[in-house]
Protein backbone atom coordinates (compact mmCIF):
# COMPACT_ATOMS: atom_id res chain seq x y z
CA UNK A 1 0.00 0.00 0.00
CA UNK A 2 1.21 3.40 -1.00
CA UNK A 3 2.27 6.31 2.07
CA UNK A 4 -0.66 7.75 2.95
CA UNK A 5 -1.82 11.22 3.85
CA UNK A 6 -4.20 10.97 6.93
CA UNK A 7 -6.05 13.32 8.61
CA UNK A 8 -7.13 11.77 12.14
CA UNK A 9 -9.63 13.26 14.36
CA UNK A 10 -9.66 12.19 17.74
CA UNK A 11 -10.47 14.48 20.93
CA UNK A 12 -8.81 11.91 23.53
CA UNK A 13 -5.55 13.57 23.07
CA UNK A 14 -3.82 10.20 24.61
CA UNK A 15 -5.08 7.83 21.80
CA UNK A 16 -5.10 10.41 19.23
CA UNK A 17 -1.41 10.17 20.49
CA UNK A 18 -0.85 7.08 20.01
CA UNK A 19 -2.84 6.14 16.86
CA UNK A 20 -0.76 9.08 14.92
CA UNK A 21 2.60 7.14 16.05
CA UNK A 22 0.99 4.08 14.92
CA UNK A 23 0.36 5.42 11.99
CA UNK A 24 3.30 7.24 10.98
CA UNK A 25 5.70 4.04 12.22
CA UNK A 26 3.67 2.21 9.48
CA UNK A 27 5.07 4.68 6.92
CA UNK A 28 2.07 7.17 6.48
CA UNK A 29 1.85 11.14 6.92
CA UNK A 30 -0.51 11.66 9.51
CA UNK A 31 -2.05 15.17 10.86
CA UNK A 32 -4.01 15.05 14.11
CA UNK A 33 -7.14 17.10 15.17
CA UNK A 34 -8.37 17.10 18.43
CA UNK A 35 -11.93 18.42 17.35
CA UNK A 36 -14.33 18.93 14.21
CA UNK A 37 -13.35 22.54 13.52
CA UNK A 38 -9.70 21.84 13.62
CA UNK A 39 -10.27 19.17 11.66
CA UNK A 40 -12.40 20.97 8.29
CA UNK A 41 -9.83 23.42 8.29
CA UNK A 42 -6.88 20.66 8.37
CA UNK A 43 -9.11 19.43 5.13
CA UNK A 44 -9.46 22.81 3.77
CA UNK A 45 -5.80 23.72 4.16
CA UNK A 46 -3.94 19.97 3.09
CA UNK A 47 -4.44 17.55 0.16
CA UNK A 48 -5.12 13.93 2.31
CA UNK A 49 -5.65 10.49 0.90
CA UNK A 50 -7.96 9.44 3.93
CA UNK A 51 -9.53 10.43 6.78
CA UNK A 52 -10.22 8.58 10.31
CA UNK A 53 -12.90 10.56 12.43
CA UNK A 54 -14.11 9.77 15.95
CA UNK A 55 -17.59 10.05 16.24
CA UNK A 56 -18.04 12.27 19.17
CA UNK A 57 -15.90 15.22 19.18
CA UNK A 58 -16.13 18.70 20.74
CA UNK A 59 -17.78 21.91 18.55
CA UNK A 60 -18.25 19.23 15.20
CA UNK A 61 -19.16 15.54 15.63
CA UNK A 62 -17.46 12.93 13.20
CA UNK A 63 -21.04 12.99 11.55
CA UNK A 64 -20.76 16.64 10.86
CA UNK A 65 -17.46 17.04 9.88
CA UNK A 66 -18.17 13.83 7.36
CA UNK A 67 -21.04 16.16 5.79
CA UNK A 68 -19.17 18.71 5.23
CA UNK A 69 -16.27 16.62 3.61
CA UNK A 70 -18.81 15.11 1.72
CA UNK A 71 -19.93 18.28 -0.18
CA UNK A 72 -16.19 19.01 -1.94
CA UNK A 73 -14.83 15.63 -2.14
CA UNK A 74 -16.77 12.49 -2.62
CA UNK A 75 -14.22 9.71 -3.09
CA UNK A 76 -12.11 10.40 -0.16
CA UNK A 77 -12.31 7.38 2.48
CA UNK A 78 -13.73 8.02 5.66
CA UNK A 79 -13.11 5.65 8.42
CA UNK A 80 -15.15 6.28 11.75
CA UNK A 81 -13.71 5.66 15.41
CA UNK A 82 -17.01 5.60 17.28
CA UNK A 83 -17.78 4.23 21.07
CA UNK A 84 -21.06 3.49 19.38
CA UNK A 85 -22.63 0.00 18.24
CA UNK A 86 -26.28 0.21 18.11
CA UNK A 87 -27.79 -0.02 14.20
CA UNK A 88 -29.00 3.36 14.08
CA UNK A 89 -25.85 5.36 14.85
CA UNK A 90 -24.28 2.76 12.42
CA UNK A 91 -26.92 3.72 9.84
CA UNK A 92 -26.45 7.35 10.49
CA UNK A 93 -22.51 7.65 9.83
CA UNK A 94 -22.90 5.36 6.13
CA UNK A 95 -25.81 8.11 5.37
CA UNK A 96 -23.18 10.83 5.98
CA UNK A 97 -20.58 9.43 3.54
CA UNK A 98 -18.81 7.07 5.87
CA UNK A 99 -16.93 3.79 3.98
CA UNK A 100 -16.49 1.71 7.15
CA UNK A 101 -16.81 2.10 10.99
CA UNK A 102 -14.56 0.57 13.51
CA UNK A 103 -15.57 0.11 17.74
CA UNK A 104 -13.98 0.94 20.55
CA UNK A 105 -11.69 -0.50 21.85
CA UNK A 106 -10.02 -1.39 19.04
CA UNK A 107 -6.39 -3.81 18.37
CA UNK A 108 -4.40 -1.66 15.76
CA UNK A 109 -3.95 -4.26 13.82
CA UNK A 110 -7.68 -4.83 13.23
CA UNK A 111 -7.78 -0.44 12.20
CA UNK A 112 -4.63 -1.15 9.89
CA UNK A 113 -6.66 -3.87 8.16
CA UNK A 114 -9.37 -1.64 7.62
CA UNK A 115 -7.57 0.61 6.06
CA UNK A 116 -5.89 -1.68 3.92
CA UNK A 117 -9.25 -3.20 2.62
CA UNK A 118 -10.92 0.47 2.08
CA UNK A 119 -7.49 1.89 0.28
CA UNK A 120 -7.81 -1.88 -2.35
CA UNK A 121 -11.78 -1.39 -2.86
CA UNK A 122 -11.10 2.51 -3.72
CA UNK A 123 -8.00 1.77 -6.05
CA UNK A 124 -9.09 -1.33 -7.22
CA UNK A 125 -8.90 -1.71 -11.68
CA UNK A 126 -6.42 1.34 -11.26
CA UNK A 127 -2.60 -0.03 -11.32
CA UNK A 128 -3.17 -2.97 -13.24
CA UNK A 129 -6.29 -1.93 -15.66
CA UNK A 130 -5.62 2.03 -17.13
CA UNK A 131 -8.89 1.56 -19.08
CA UNK A 132 -12.08 2.74 -17.54
CA UNK A 133 -15.14 0.26 -17.44
CA UNK A 134 -18.00 2.20 -18.95
CA UNK A 135 -21.27 0.45 -18.12
CA UNK A 136 -24.73 1.15 -19.66
CA UNK A 137 -28.01 1.41 -17.19
CA UNK A 138 -30.65 3.08 -19.46
CA UNK A 139 -30.26 6.25 -19.99
CA UNK A 140 -27.48 6.37 -17.87
CA UNK A 141 -23.33 5.80 -17.99
CA UNK A 142 -21.17 4.64 -15.18
CA UNK A 143 -17.94 4.42 -15.25
CA UNK A 144 -16.21 2.23 -12.13
CA UNK A 145 -13.01 3.75 -12.44
CA UNK A 146 -14.16 7.23 -11.78
CA UNK A 147 -17.01 6.23 -9.70
CA UNK A 148 -18.80 8.39 -11.91
CA UNK A 149 -22.67 7.47 -12.92
CA UNK A 150 -23.52 10.35 -15.44
CA UNK A 151 -27.06 10.98 -17.08
CA UNK A 152 -27.08 14.16 -19.59
CA UNK A 153 -25.39 16.95 -18.25
CA UNK A 154 -26.25 15.29 -14.95
CA UNK A 155 -23.20 13.79 -12.68
CA UNK A 156 -23.07 11.94 -9.58
CA UNK A 157 -19.83 11.15 -7.92
CA UNK A 158 -19.85 7.75 -6.01
CA UNK A 159 -18.33 6.88 -2.74
CA UNK A 160 -16.26 3.42 -2.90
CA UNK A 161 -18.47 1.38 -1.73
CA UNK A 162 -21.53 2.43 -3.84
CA UNK A 163 -19.47 2.21 -6.99
CA UNK A 164 -18.88 -0.86 -5.96
CA UNK A 165 -22.47 -1.88 -4.88
CA UNK A 166 -24.08 -0.09 -8.30
CA UNK A 167 -20.70 -2.81 -10.91
CA UNK A 168 -22.12 -5.57 -9.11
CA UNK A 169 -26.07 -4.97 -9.22
CA UNK A 170 -25.12 -4.21 -13.28
CA UNK A 171 -23.06 -7.23 -14.14
CA UNK A 172 -25.65 -9.40 -12.88
CA UNK A 173 -28.48 -7.02 -14.18
CA UNK A 174 -32.24 -8.29 -14.35
CA UNK A 175 -31.02 -11.56 -12.25
CA UNK A 176 -31.54 -11.58 -8.73
CA UNK A 177 -28.44 -11.55 -6.15
CA UNK A 178 -28.41 -12.84 -3.08
CA UNK A 179 -28.20 -10.42 -0.47
CA UNK A 180 -25.17 -13.00 1.50
CA UNK A 181 -23.34 -12.53 -1.74
CA UNK A 182 -23.94 -8.63 -2.23
CA UNK A 183 -22.68 -8.44 1.46
CA UNK A 184 -19.57 -10.82 0.95
CA UNK A 185 -18.33 -8.86 -2.20
CA UNK A 186 -18.89 -5.61 -0.95
CA UNK A 187 -18.29 -5.47 2.12
CA UNK A 188 -16.56 -8.85 3.19
CA UNK A 189 -19.16 -9.09 6.25
CA UNK A 190 -22.34 -10.51 6.13
CA UNK A 191 -23.75 -9.50 10.05
CA UNK A 192 -26.78 -7.84 10.61
CA UNK A 193 -25.49 -4.50 11.36
CA UNK A 194 -23.54 -4.84 7.42
CA UNK A 195 -26.89 -5.57 6.31
CA UNK A 196 -28.57 -2.64 7.83
CA UNK A 197 -25.90 -0.68 5.98
CA UNK A 198 -26.59 -1.78 2.74
CA UNK A 199 -30.00 -1.22 2.85
CA UNK A 200 -28.61 2.42 3.01
CA UNK A 201 -26.48 2.37 -0.29
CA UNK A 202 -29.62 0.56 -1.91
CA UNK A 203 -31.62 3.50 -1.25
CA UNK A 204 -28.31 6.16 -1.99
CA UNK A 205 -28.55 4.13 -5.38
CA UNK A 206 -32.19 4.45 -6.06
CA UNK A 207 -32.23 8.02 -5.60
CA UNK A 208 -29.55 8.38 -8.00
CA UNK A 209 -31.26 6.01 -10.80
CA UNK A 210 -34.74 8.10 -10.42
CA UNK A 211 -33.76 9.55 -13.16
CA UNK A 212 -34.51 6.96 -15.86
CA UNK A 213 -38.09 5.48 -15.17
CA UNK A 214 -37.20 1.84 -16.65
CA UNK A 215 -34.18 1.32 -14.26
CA UNK A 216 -35.35 0.24 -11.03
CA UNK A 217 -33.75 -1.72 -8.03
CA UNK A 218 -36.43 -4.11 -6.66
CA UNK A 219 -36.43 -5.93 -3.65
CA UNK A 220 -36.90 -9.64 -4.34
CA UNK A 221 -38.90 -11.08 -1.04
CA UNK A 222 -36.09 -10.15 1.17
CA UNK A 223 -33.97 -12.71 -0.65
CA UNK A 224 -32.26 -10.16 -2.65
CA UNK A 225 -32.10 -7.08 -4.89
CA UNK A 226 -32.44 -7.09 -8.98
CA UNK A 227 -31.22 -4.57 -11.01
CA UNK A 228 -34.02 -4.11 -13.78
CA UNK A 229 -32.60 -2.43 -17.01
CA UNK A 230 -34.25 -1.94 -19.95
CA UNK A 231 -32.66 -5.11 -22.85
CA UNK A 232 -31.77 -3.38 -26.42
Amino acid sequence: MKKLKILLAEDDKNLGTVLKAYLDAKGHDTILAIDGEEALKLFYAEDFDFCILDVMMPLKDGFAVTKQIRKSNKTIPILFLTAKSQPHDIITGFNTGADDYITKPFRMEELMARIKAIMRRTTSGLQDDLTHQVYHIGNYSFDFTSQILKIGDTEFNLTAKEAELLKILVENANEVIDRSIILQNVWKDDSYFTARSMDVYISRLRKYLQEDRRVQIINSHKVGFRLVVPED
